[in-house]
């Protein structure tokens, strides 16, 4: 009897073990059934924050390139009704500031020597200051292409006359260095002294 007495306890106390070990890895799974989630969640915040970024870093340079156009060429409106007449006052403001005027194109002339003819009239005003230019061919003789800067005359749908040209302070800020310092800084700032006496208020 004792022994069967014995083994029956020996039983007893298996069991209780037992389910405390089965306690035991309920309360482990619990636990990681707890922390897993949490895991999760902050994965997928991580994984949202980046598909944010990116979108948002696409988004902007869409946008950046959408108006690029636009903030590349500046057009004013010349305060004279006439394209000869805001040539003639473009070139005599040229030449006030201490630039050239190599030339006034007529467009329409020479498209015509070619058999093109185009009713629209439109000039090419070209502009420049020697000790600009060699400020920036020392550097950056591929930027000669650019040269020599140039003033667009053409009447508008409107019946307006309009002066358009390249926005020389973001051009120098996109290329930056030594073209910055001379066609964003001097350039500009001496373009717009001269289209101050030609367009309209």
């Amino acid at each position: 009897m004792s022994f069967i007495k014995r083994q029956y306890l020996s039983e007893e106390e298996m069991f209780e073990k037992g389910e405390k070990m089965d306690t035991e890895a309920v309360k482990i799974e619990e636990q990681i059934e707890n922390k897993t989630p949490k895991a999760k969640g902050k994965g997928h915040v991580l994984i949202s924050f980046i598909a944010g970024l990116c979108f948002g870093v696409i988004l902007t340079g869409v946008i950046g390139f959408l108006a690029m156009p636009g903030m590349m060429i500046t057009v004013h409106q010349s305060r004279y009704d006439t394209i000869d007449e805001t040539c003639a006052q473009l070139k005599a403001s040229i030449k006030a500031n201490g630039w050239q005027c190599p030339a006034v194109r007529n467009m329409n002339k020479a498209m015509s020597k070619h058999g093109v003819n185009m009713d629209k009239q439109v000039r090419i005003v070209e502009l420049c200051k020697a000790p600009y230019a060699k400020d920036v061919l020392l550097t950056n003789p591929e930027v000669s292409t650019l040269m020599p800067c140039a003033w667009g005359v053409y009447k508008g749908e409107d019946g307006k006359v309009y002066i358009a040209g390249m926005n020389m302070g973001l051009m120098g800020k996109m290329f930056g260095g030594n073209i910055a310092k001379v066609m964003g800084g001097a350039v500009a700032k001496d373009e717009h002294n001269m289209l101050k006496a030609v367009i309209a208020e």
